[in-house]
Order: structure tokens, then sequence, then C-alpha cells
């Protein structure tokens, strides 16, 4: 369910009713009932609440009891936005981002990101920082740092095993390869394989931690195994560097 609080956010309605209604939604989401949340979050949306608004684009973005509708998505995102939901904004961010229902635009998809970041919402920071990053400019990256950081504190892994780039590469912050390998230690306790396979490359190397080749080959594998592309390139050199007695059972 972790992707779906993502997508609609916490229910932060201030009204006891509203708050009430937005709970009882809330619940059928959790039941995988969309088509009951959708009808509790329609009067809400009617009457102007930013998140309920929110949460019916998300649904028509995604076809979640509902056919999926771009158009849609984009109508209801707008109104979240424009009432100023933070959750809303970065949604519609994202619409902008990938050029569904409107005309792709990167410039767009920052402006709004940067909205709900600046609103303390950490996917916002943590997209913010790595759109930031791969503009390359070095104001840029002093900024990726500030947002990455945010994002990461708040328990956001991707941004954890970003600021352990940074450190790494000297990006926006002088090279420190221990403070690397502690974000990405941290990374990949929050469960993002990228930091697993980081920390791996890490140990293998012997920068920021000490060097094991052993323990290096099993992060790099078990990262491998849950999806991330950075662990193949340090796996063969991870085996070769195994002794014979380190290899054996």
């Amino acid at each position: 369910m972790r992707w779906l609080e993502r997508l609609f956010g916490r229910n932060e309605a201030a009204d006891d009713d509203v708050a009430a209604t937005m709970a009882q939604a809330t619940a059928a989401v959790e039941r995988d009932d969309h088509a009951a949340a959708l009808a509790l979050w329609g009067p809400l949306a009617h009457a102007g609440v930013g998140r309920a608004q929110n949460n019916i684009g998300a649904c028509f973005a995604e076809g979640l009891g509902v056919e999926r509708d771009p158009a849609l998505a984009l109508r209801w995102l707008s109104l979240s936005a424009e009432s100023g939901d933070p959750v809303g904004q970065r949604n519609l961010a994202a619409l902008h981002f990938k050029g569904e229902g409107i005309e792709q635009s990167d410039a767009e998809a920052m402006r709004l990101y940067r909205l709900a970041a600046e609103q303390g919402d950490a996917p916002a920071q943590d997209m913010l920082s790595w759109m930031l990053l791969e503009r390359g400019d070095l104001a840029d990256r002093t900024e990726a740092l500030r947002w990455a950081q945010a994002a990461a504190e708040a328990g956001v892994a991707t941004s954890m095993t970003r600021l352990g780039m940074m450190h790494h590469d000297a990006l926006g912050v002088e090279r420190d390869a221990d403070t690397a390998a502690q974000w990405w230690q941290r990374g990949m306790a929050a469960g993002d394989p990228d930091s697993e396979a980081m920390l791996g490359a890490a140990t293998l190397l012997g920068q920021g931690v000490p060097a094991d080749a052993k323990r290096a080959l099993a992060l790099l594998l078990g990262a491998e195994g849950k999806g991330s592309p950075l662990a193949a390139p340090f796996i063969k050199a991870a085996r070769a560097a195994i002794s014979p007695a380190e290899s054996a059972p």
C-alpha cells in the first residue's frame, strides 16, 4: 500500500465531518474498494476540498475504481493544485513530467514539485532533487542536495541513495566516502536496492567501509536480486576478489 500512500497522501482535513469522511475513504482504499472511496470523496471534491480533488484525480490517473482518463485526472489534479494541496501539486507535476493528458514540460513539473516540496511533501522533495541533479548546473547541485537531505530525513530511501552518490562523486558537496557509505547503509535499511548495490561496491573497494570481498558479493547479489541495475558491473570483480579459502562453505 506504500505507493498508494504516496499517491493520496495523508488526510489532513481540519473540519471534523470532512476528516471523518476522509477517514472512511482511506479505510475503503485500504481494502481495495476504490469505488466506495470515490463515492465518499466526490461531494468533498465538489465542495472544494483539495485533498479529495487530488484523490479523485489520482484515481483517474491510475485507473483505480474508474476507467483511466488522463483528461479527468488533469482536471481534478489542477483543481487540487490550485487549492494549494501539496499532494495535488506533486501528482499534477507528475502528469506534466510524463506528458499525460497535457504537453510534456519539465519546467512546469519542476515548478509544481517545488511548490509541494516547500510545503514539506517528501516525495516531491525527492523528485525535485533528482530533476535538479539531472540538469547538472553547480547551483542546481546545491539545491538538489538540500532537497535530498529533507526527503531523506523524512524517510525517502531513494534520496538516501542519492545523497550517498552526491557525497561519493562530489556533486554539490566535498567528496566524503565515509558519509556516502553511511547514507547507503541507511538507504539499504529503508529498502532501496540501489543503496545496497552501492554499499556492495564500496565494500568491494574499501571506500568508507572496510574492504570485504565476500560481504561485497553478498550485498551485490542481494541488490541484483531485488532489481537494482547498479550491481551487475561489480559482481564479476567481487567474485574474482574472493580467495578460494573465503569461498569455501
